[in-house]
């Protein structure tokens, strides 16, 4: 199967790299364009990036594109429960790869924050996202199962998180494998983005793709609830 293959909504682009260090590079590039307009239009450029092991290379390569990194606000589509110095922390990941050098001077908008419980940390995230501008850049990613973010299947909030007048900006989340409970933007929010990207690597993602632009419950695959114009979609083998 190759990407060029799937039955794409109208307005959803999709470009094929030929490696992961392409594809790093090629959306290090794109994002740095949309961060430079979106200043140039209105001053200000809010990226909101995901975390895991794949987009370290993308957050390297971003990290040198010349850009007024004061004028730009990063946050994250979604984050562990964990403290930043804790080893699966995606706001340590971001500062360990990205918010180096002169990218330091961007604004950073976290959403981990030591509280008494996973509900009380989302309500004071909720609260921090209550100041990020509107978003300009999204940059997701998708796991295997089909969630985005951490809008995982059967998660017990994924209901709420799904709906389009959802109240909350960020939502408790479970993922059904991994330890550590979630925090994630709600699919308004995400929604929300005036250029919202899609970074996939692999066949297997390909797969689950096409998977997930089939009919079917966006609670199935959450995924879907962002398959939809604008969107644009990179992948690599």
């Amino acid at each position: 199967m190759a990407i060029s293959d799937l039955d794409l909504p109208l307005g959803v682009v999709a470009r094929s790299l030929s490696n992961p260090a392409q594809l790093a590079k090629a959306l290090a590039q794109a994002v740095g364009e949309a961060l430079r307009v979106a200043i140039d239009s209105h001053g200000v450029a809010t990226l909101v990036v995901s975390g895991g092991r794949s987009p370290i290379a993308f957050f390297e390569h971003l990290a040198q594109q010349s850009l007024d990194w004061a004028q730009v606000v990063i946050s994250l589509a979604d984050e562990r429960w964990v403290p930043v110095a804790h080893p699966d922390s995606n706001e340590g990941l971001v500062r360990r790869h990205l918010l180096r050098g002169p990218t330091a001077a961007a604004r950073f908008v976290g959403l981990y924050q030591p509280a008494a419980n996973l509900e009380q940390a989302a309500l004071q995230a909720d609260q921090a996202l209550a100041e990020l501008p509107p978003i300009d850049v999204l940059v997701l990613g998708m796991g295997d199962d089909g969630h985005t973010a951490s809008l995982f299947p059967n998660s017990p909030n994924l209901h709420d998180a799904l709906q389009t007048d959802c109240p909350r900006r960020c939502l408790p989340m479970l993922a059904p494998s991994v330890p550590h409970q979630r925090l994630s933007m709600t699919l308004p929010l995400l929604r929300s983005a005036r250029m919202p990207l899609l970074a996939l690597q692999g066949q297997g993602k390909l797969e689950t793709l096409a998977a997930a632009l089939a009919a079917g419950e966006e609670a199935n695959m959450p995924v879907r609830a962002l398959l939809h114009s604008p969107l644009e979609i990179y992948w690599c083998p």
